[in-house]
């Protein structure tokens, strides 16, 4: 999917290119390693920058840090305090060793000195997913997606799955199918289905149960989805960065997870945190979809501009 983002996004060619495909998470961030401690060796950086909480942040961010490179994490300080999640163990380790902590939000910054990271290591900087949300917003106003699968402007649901414990445990998928049953009775509903996802369904012979107002999707690339979510009545997710995204759209987000990382959206943002219990996200559905709505507003620093005070940091530290 990277090729996608790359091509929609106008991103320059990468200088270099590791080739790690999907594997165990071991092995993933052990191939990563050896092949980015390649580039370290040629290349001879002052300062790696590795960015959220993928396997490849922690690989990269340990691979430099046994070289002597000075490391910043960007997203530092996120944390769902729910360690059966792998992004979480690397977003701890990273922020651990890493020199520069830029953060998001302000739960961040007392996370990060929760863990004793020093005050002059942590800068509050705001969230880059919202600079690339605003730079592309012109572009995400003429996408045609919404006309392409015959929806109306704010009169659909936008759901995504693909966390294990939502899509592994058989229950947990089955309840979900229930979930977007009942609620395509209401609205349509557009399910741009994960890899991982639509394995699962189709091992267990979920997908043939999901009635016709489901239209199911191919993942999407960016500029489509973004329009999507913008467009939607509704969003459904066990997404972390759709929270931020809904916030600063100001749409309605249900978010089925036991915790979040981005408390931000559900304390001001207009995200609420269902947990693992379908019902009760069935019934907070029915109620916005009712005019029950829950107003949000923007953090503070989501103004499309972190990446600017990244910069304007880092270029203080080495002129």
């Amino acid at each position: 999917m990277s090729k996608v983002f790359f091509d929609e996004l106008e991103l320059p060619k990468p200088d270099f290119y590791l080739g790690i495909g999907g594997r165990s998470h071991a092995e993933q961030t052990g191939k990563v390693m050896i092949e980015f401690e390649k580039v370290l060796i040629q290349e001879k950086p002052d300062l790696v920058i590795v960015v959220g909480d993928v396997n490849s942040t922690i690989a990269c961010s340990l691979t430099a840090v046994k070289h002597g490179i000075k490391t910043a994490h960007v997203e530092a300080g996120l944390r769902s305090f729910d360690r059966t999640m792998p992004e979480e163990i690397n977003r701890i380790l990273t922020d651990s060793i890493s020199d520069y902590l830029f953060v998001s939000e302000p739960d961040g910054v007392k996370n990060l000195r929760k863990e004793g990271k020093k005050e002059e290591e942590i800068i509050l900087v705001g969230n880059t997913m919202i600079d690339s949300l605003v730079n592309y917003l012109p572009v995400i106003e003429k996408s045609n997606i919404v006309l392409e699968l015959d929806l109306e402007n704010k009169n659909y649901i936008l759901v995504t799955f693909h966390r294990p414990s939502n899509v592994d445990v058989e229950e947990n998928l089955k309840s979900i199918v229930e979930l977007l049953n009942g609620l395509s009775v209401y609205r349509k509903i557009v399910f741009p289905v994960h890899p991982r996802t639509k394995q699962k369904l189709a091992l267990m012979g979920l997908d043939k149960l999901l009635k016709s107002n489901i239209i199911l999707t191919e993942p999407l690339g960016y500029i489509d989805f973004i329009s999507l979510i913008k467009n939607s009545a509704l969003v459904i997710t066990d997404s972390g960065g759709i929270q931020e995204e809904t916030t600063y759209l100001g749409i309605p987000c249900i978010t089925t997870r036991k915790t979040t990382e981005r408390p931000i959206t559900i304390e001001i943002g207009t995200n609420i945190l269902a947990g693992e219990d379908f019902d009760k996200a069935f019934m907070l559905a029915t109620d916005i979809l009712n005019g029950k709505v829950k107003r949000g507003k923007i953090p503070e620093l989501w103004d499309g501009k972190a990446s600017e005070r990244i910069v304007e940091f880092l270029l203080h530290k080495y002129q």
